[in-house]
């Protein structure tokens, strides 16, 4: 997929006698169905992982219920979810205060939402939250591959996405299913010039994780792709008539940042710093961005036998998603997938601390797969169907290791 591949601004065309809602349902429908292998591939891998980590909690005395639901990161977002913000907790080294802040207020907002409108309780809801989500992903991803590399490939993608070492995340109260949703569908409009869509879904994005700024950049640098090449292509006088007449463009530009930085200045503003104090809370925590010093400092330790089999597989983990950018750069895709990517991975190799967890970091980052799932497409059906075995293997065990042998959060 060349670089320069690019959707052209719409212009209006004649009104179709079809009804706007009738026309609408019969393209989603169309979609949907196209879309039902890989998604029915999705659900039975991820249905996998779940069976493999339930034999084995139940066979360990464990419960797998509450692994999914209430682990790690799961604790705080449910807590946010019935109590709000302004919970802290102070840590055994006083240089260590962590902060509910930390938390974007999307996850917690539809889990309370769910919790209110059904009788399920806070865990159920956001479980059922997390894999409403994951379908949806699945979905958005299936859109953006069929769209570059077509139905086989897009496939593939889904099916490589949901056999990752680390996808066991994407069936917990976690909210990497979440902004992979909103980011897949927001660069597919990006992809298909619906600029209000992919802006209206960068702000949700971003108001779901710190990392979802990543989509909200792919945009704007869509847009600004878009408005380059409309300038190579046509007079400038000709450019500053069209672009005010699609005002789309820009308006999906100007709204893509917002959600991300709307929840930060809150924040700062609360801590009476409005550019710092977000990022003053993160600090607390441990999380800053160091250019990979404490990332290198991590993988020497495991070099030298002080660190265990997470730390290993988040190396592997973590160079893999290098060489994958470095082969996306080289099939030339649209430049708002490149940049998303690139922003994550800068974003979890860079960041202090946490190292255990820099693969989840990088579960939305999904355009990185797309040479696989190309590759795999090209391959004949018997190495397709033993790559996506051992795959999926391998994403059992580990997500069931991660999940109920390991200590270290995933």
């Amino acid at each position: 997929m060349s670089a320069d591949t690019h959707v052209p601004v719409r212009a209006e065309g004649p009104r179709s006698a079809v009804p706007l809602r009738q026309l609408w349902g019969t393209r989603v429908r169309g979609a949907l169905r196209r879309a039902a292998p890989a998604l029915g591939l999705y659900a039975a891998l991820r249905l996998g992982g779940l069976l493999a980590l339930a034999l084995w909690s139940w066979h360990a005395g464990r419960e797998p219920h509450r692994l999914l639901g209430r682990s790690w990161d799961s604790a705080w977002y449910l807590r946010l979810a019935a109590h709000g913000y302004g919970h802290v907790v102070h840590g055994a080294d006083p240089a260590y205060v962590y902060s509910d802040a930390a938390f974007f207020p999307l996850y917690p907002a539809l889990i309370r939402a769910v919790r209110t409108l059904t009788p399920l309780d806070y865990t159920d809801s956001a479980l059922l939250v997390s894999w409403a989500a994951a379908g949806l992903a699945a979905w958005g991803i299936y859109a953006v591959g069929e769209r570059l590399h077509g139905r086989r490939a897009a496939t593939l993608l889904v099916v490589v996405w949901g056999a990752l070492p680390h996808a066991i995340v994407q069936s917990m109260a976690y909210t990497e299913s979440l902004l992979t949703a909103f980011a897949a569908w927001a660069l597919y409009g990006v992809l298909t010039g619906r600029w209000i869509w992919a802006g209206s879904l960068a702000v949700l994005a971003g108001l779901s994780r710190p990392n979802g700024v990543a989509v909200a950049a792919a945009v704007v640098l869509g847009a600004a792709w878009q408005i380059c090449q409309l300038w190579r292509h046509r007079a400038p006088d000709s450019l500053s008539l069209r672009a005010r007449q699609d005002w789309r463009l820009w308006a999906g530009a100007a709204l893509a940042p917002l959600g991300w930085a709307g929840y930060v200045g809150w924040v700062g503003l609360r801590r009476g710093a409005p550019l710092t104090g977000y990022f003053e809370v993160q600090r607390r925590w441990g999380s800053k961005f160091d250019f990979g010093e404490d990332a290198w400092e991590s993988v020497r330790a495991m070099v030298l036998g002080k660190e265990h089999l997470t730390y290993a597989m988040s190396t592997a983990v973590v160079l893999l998603a290098v060489v994958l950018l470095a082969l996306l750069a080289l099939d030339r895709p649209p430049l708002a997938l490149l940049a998303y990517s690139a922003l994550l991975l800068v974003i979890a190799a860079g960041g202090s601390r946490y190292f255990g967890c820099k693969p989840r970091f990088l579960l939305p980052a999904f355009p990185l797969l797309l040479p696989v799932a190309a590759g795999m497409a090209r391959a004949r059906q018997r190495t397709a169907v033993a790559m996506v075995g051992a795959l999926a293997g391998l994403s059992w065990a580990y997500g069931t290791y991660l999940l109920a042998i390991s200590v270290s959060a995933p």
